[in-house]
């Protein structure tokens, strides 16, 4: 028999004992010695086996997460560049990375980070920022290693700005970006080099989820693309493109995120156009949708769908960086949220949905010290540092405080997405 290891020795005790006194009348011991009285018995005793633990398995999660940062206009003022030339070491042009120091830690924690780049980079034109009074734009390329180095991976270009310099300065930006995008895995929409390029819808799955990306543009500041020039940007109006594409990104992707340029600049009432090609575009398919373009932080909201789902909107995400001198400018908006998959059912939802307020920051009298911070790493002692009531041109609006600031976001973003530690 096989006997467990704490019993093992007691019973060899006891057989001894009945050996020695002779007690019942055992003639046989199992054993390798039938003789009884051998000096030497032997008792078989098969040794325990250690228990095997069956190896544990750990659940296959029921649902797949994707977190999200977005961030507003980067709009490369004069001042803006001019800061990054100061900052630059030796051997360099310009060095952007510090402007943006204060938020890479918001950036780099999420799966998926979205920047509108508000102006065009076009290495055979002169850099631009508004200065001398002329809305142009056209940055260095510097500008596109920062904000890669910051940790945003999709970029959009549809806005009023691409125009600028022309067309070819456009198709040159073009060429930059997507030879970023292939030498760091980005993402780049919203303006193409041809139709073919335009309809083919970028998706890019994150942590197991399919993110189909759309972008649009309400103008292009009276400019238009040459009746010769294959390049192409989807305006706001081309309601029956952007119904198709949207329909058509739902089919292939878990989740619809769509930048939209639209609105009036330095304002932040929401026009009922906006509104209403918002409801519509959630109700084609977004999930997500990040407004652009006003300089200015605006509303959000939940737009629910006839079948019970829904999406949301931020109207303007306002600035991300730039040297506008009105109060109302200083103040952005980053989206934070989280992409949810059911992967039982295939449905998407969207939780934690919330949003971080940003100020940018410079001290008179040359804009200098200028950088974007989240308001959690704002003081009222910066506040009250602050250059731009001494800036030059001056704004309506010059007056700078920390309540200032706190009316800007409480006007602005309703109590219940206000991210204010993060």
């Amino acid at each position: 028999m096989k006997l467990r290891k704490g019993r093992a020795a007691g019973a060899l005790a006891v057989l001894a004992v009945l050996v020695v006194s002779g007690v019942g009348c055992a003639s046989k011991v199992i054993g390798k010695s039938d003789n009884v009285g051998s000096s030497d018995p032997q008792v078989s005793i098969e040794p325990t086996e250690p228990a095997t633990e069956e190896p544990t398995t750990e659940p296959e999660p029921e649902e797949l997460r994707a977190h999200l940062t977005a961030a507003g206009d980067n709009l490369i003022h004069y001042s803006v560049y001019k800061n990054a030339e100061a900052l630059a070491g030796p051997g360099e042009a310009y060095d952007f990375k510090p402007l943006y120091k204060n938020v890479k830690y918001i950036v780099e924690a999420a799966d998926v980070a979205v920047l509108n780049q508000e102006t065009i980079i076009s290495q055979s034109n002169e850099i631009r920022g508004a200065n001398g009074g002329a809305l142009l734009f056209n940055s260095p390329p510097e500008v596109a290693d920062a904000v890669i180095d910051l940790g945003f991976d999709v970029f959009t270009m549809a806005n009023n700005h691409l125009l600028d310099f022309g067309a070819s300065a456009l198709e040159e930006s073009i060429n930059f970006w997507n030879q970023k995008a292939q030498e760091n895995d980005l993402t780049v929409l919203g303006a193409y080099l041809n139709e073919e390029d335009a309809n083919n819808i970028r998706i890019r799955e994150v942590n197991g989820i399919k993110i189909a990306f759309l972008a649009y543009a309400e103008h292009i500041n009276g400019f238009s693309i040459p009746d010769d020039s294959s390049l192409r940007v989807i305006m706001n109006y081309e309601e029956d493109v952007i119904e198709r594409q949207i329909k058509e990104a739902k089919e292939k992707a878990d989740a619809v995120v769509v930048s939209v340029h639209w609105g009036v600049e330095d304002t932040n009432i929401v026009s009922e156009d906006r509104i209403e090609l918002a409801n519509k575009m959630v109700n084609w398919g977004a999930d997500i949708i990040l407004g652009c373009h006003t300089h200015t932080a605006e509303t959000m909201e939940w737009i629910d769908r006839p079948d019970g789902t829904r999406g949301f909107v931020y109207y303007s995400m306002g600035n991300f960086i730039c040297a506008q001198t009105d109060n109302f400018n200083l103040v952005g908006e980053m989206p934070d949220l989280d992409i949810v998959l059911d992967k039982a059912t295939g449905e998407v939802h969207l939780e934690n949905v919330g949003c971080i307020p940003t100020i940018v920051h410079y001290t008179s009298p040359d804009f200098g010290n200028l950088a974007v911070y989240p308001y959690s790493k704002y003081t009222p002692e910066l506040a009250d540092s602050h250059g731009v009531p001494y800036a030059i041109p001056q704004g309506s609006s010059t007056s700078f405080s920390w309540d200032i600031i706190n009316d800007i976001i409480e006007t602005n973003i309703p109590e219940e997405f206000r991210l204010l530690d993060k």
